[in-house]
């Protein structure tokens, strides 16, 4: 279905509950796309702070990013188009996604901004709190959310991004990225 005229990096981001990883593992097996989840790329000392209930800070998330970072650019480098999941809470986060941790030159940037596409998944609080609260065997604790609201900053068009409500179902919301996608893999 997904037209094959352009490839991508689809990162689904958005603050833990979101569905993220559910949304990514939807389009993934629909339009096998490789997944990356980001979760699973966090150093040991992340996931033992997150799941003392301590939030992360940049500096706890720079070498993480990083390494999510060498990943868009090896897929990119191989003309695959894959998924990221990553929470990619602030703008600094984003850019540090797309262009590491040295500036790059404006053509650069135009290029990785114009390849890598922000899926962003959004929702109530209380909505996102309930289905933290009822997930089991995951480091994430429903407590640390409410850090994960005030660290957020929305991303905007110019950081080639859109936002999906998460109130509907898991196929709903990935044929709604599914259809944005295409439309911007077509031009």
């Amino acid at each position: 279905m997904c037209p094959t005229f352009r490839k991508m990096i689809l990162v689904i981001m958005g603050v833990s509950g979101t569905g993220k990883s559910s949304v990514g593992k939807y389009i993934s097996d629909k339009l096998g796309w490789t997944l990356y989840e980001g979760d699973e790329y966090h150093p040991k000392e992340n996931i033992e702070k997150m799941s003392r209930g301590e939030p992360l800070t940049d500096q706890d998330r720079t070498p993480w990013l990083l390494q999510l970072h060498d990943i868009i650019q090896r897929e990119l480098s191989s003309g695959a188009s894959s998924i990221v999941i990553c929470s990619a809470l602030k703008k600094s986060y984003r850019q540090m996604l797309l262009f590491g941790s040295a500036p790059q030159p404006r053509a650069c940037q135009h290029e990785m901004v114009d390849r890598v596409c922000f899926a962003f998944l959004h929702g109530d609080f209380q909505l996102i709190h309930q289905r933290l609260s009822a997930r089991r065997d995951h480091f994430m604790s429903a407590d640390l959310l409410r850090s994960q609201f005030d660290a957020l900053e929305p991303p905007t068009d110019v950081e080639n991004a859109f936002a999906v409500d998460i109130e509907k179902s898991i196929p709903e919301v990935s044929s709604q990225i599914e259809r944005i996608i295409s439309a911007r893999l077509q031009t």
